[in-house]
């Protein structure tokens, strides 16, 4: 498995008339193994889910991102002693359903964190018990959200090295955050990293529906429509909770809610609107993307149809195993859970390079 390396040159910037410059090929430190009882996608995605994890991490500190006039993103922060200034900041973002707990995202914190990395955790709209901070929902196009935490940690805070990484849904709004810059990439914004973004919305919509992707639909589903049910209750004057019909998949929640809530027609003009697909050509920021090929729902074939390897800003890495954002192997410690060491390592990478 081959991967590209980018070249940046002293103050973080990207050299070349192009903005990136392809200048050879390494492989991964540690090459992934799975776990030598989750050798297929559905035991990996269940374990990383549901096996508790243990972590050690100094105590949060929270902080409320104004992202729009009226909705606030709640982050758990972890600074570093003095919260110096060029000490770089890795700002993580979650999945469909999950929130700043979630075990990969005090993973990442955890290891980021004992490398001398400062780390916000930040929850997506209405996450983490956070549906009085917004009167919206949220969805998968959202990545001015995380433009407005660039831009407060970079001007408001004066941090000069930031890092964004998101996983699944995640992983789709920083892709697209950064592929939106284009060539005005803020000078603070150091690097992105996205574990099995979802970029073709409507592929993993297709995906789910599938049988043997039952459960995941069905807990996605509960999820999404008790949130729902929750934010009615808050807004009563805003949200209905009635003329749906049965919404029994992710498309039929999308149609009946998402997509007229954010003015869309149905799902999937908003699957077109959020995917991240239409702006990979355009990242001009380095960028560590990972991606199995055995991904339950995250079809691996979305990114060879997104040109993704053809990006020389794009450090692509797609596995054979490693499920959905699981990747646990075949080692234990840091190893242990693969992905997130990568990040980790790409991070610092750049940072010991500036």
């Amino acid at each position: 498995m081959l991967t590209r390396l980018v070249h940046c040159d002293a103050t973080g910037g990207l050299l070349g008339p192009d903005a990136c410059t392809t200048v050879g090929f390494a492989m991964p430190t540690v090459d992934f193994v799975p776990h030598a009882l989750l050798g297929n996608g559905h035991a990996m995605t269940i374990a990383a889910a549901f096996v508790p994890r243990r972590f050690s991490l100094p105590e949060a500190e929270p902080r409320l991102f104004e992202v729009d006039p009226f909705s606030r993103l709640l982050g758990q922060c972890h600074w570093q002693m003095g919260k110096l200034r060029d000490t770089p900041v890795l700002v993580l973002v979650h999945g469909l359903e999950g929130s700043a707990d979630s075990y990969y995202m005090r993973g990442i914190a955890e290891k980021a964190f004992r490398r001398g990395l400062h780390v916000v955790r930040l929850n997506q709209r209405n996450c983490g018990g956070t549906e009085k901070l917004t009167p919206t929902l949220y969805n998968s196009g959202m990545s001015g959200d995380y433009r407005a935490v660039l831009d407060e940690l970079a001007t408001g805070d004066g941090f000069e090295r930031i890092f964004f990484a998101g996983y699944s849904m995640g992983g789709n709004l920083v892709t697209k955050m950064a592929g939106e810059f284009g060539e005005d990439v803020p000078a603070a914004l150091r690097g992105v990293c996205s574990v099995c973004p979802a970029l073709d919305l409507s592929a993993c919509a297709d995906a789910l529906d599938r049988k043997d992707n039952y459960l995941y639909s069905r807990h996605f589903v509960k999820g999404l429509m008790a949130r729902y049910t929750r934010k009615a209750e808050m807004f009563p004057d805003r949200y209905s909770r009635n003329g749906f019909g049965v919404i029994r998949t992710v498309r039929e929640f999308d149609d009946a809610i998402t997509a007229p809530c954010f003015g869309f027609r149905d799902a999937e003009e908003y699957y077109e609107a959020a995917g991240a697909k239409k702006v990979i050509a355009d990242v001009r920021v380095p960028m560590l993307m990972i991606t199995a090929e055995d991904d339950p729902f995250v079809p691996y074939v979305s990114f060879l149809a997104a040109c993704v390897e053809k990006n020389p800003c794009i450090q692509f890495v797609p596995t054979e195993h490693g499920g959905h954002c699981a990747y646990i192997s075949n080692q234990s410690g840091a190893e242990r859970f693969w992905a997130e060491q990568r990040i980790v390592e790409f991070c610092e990478g750049i940072w010991r390079r500036s």
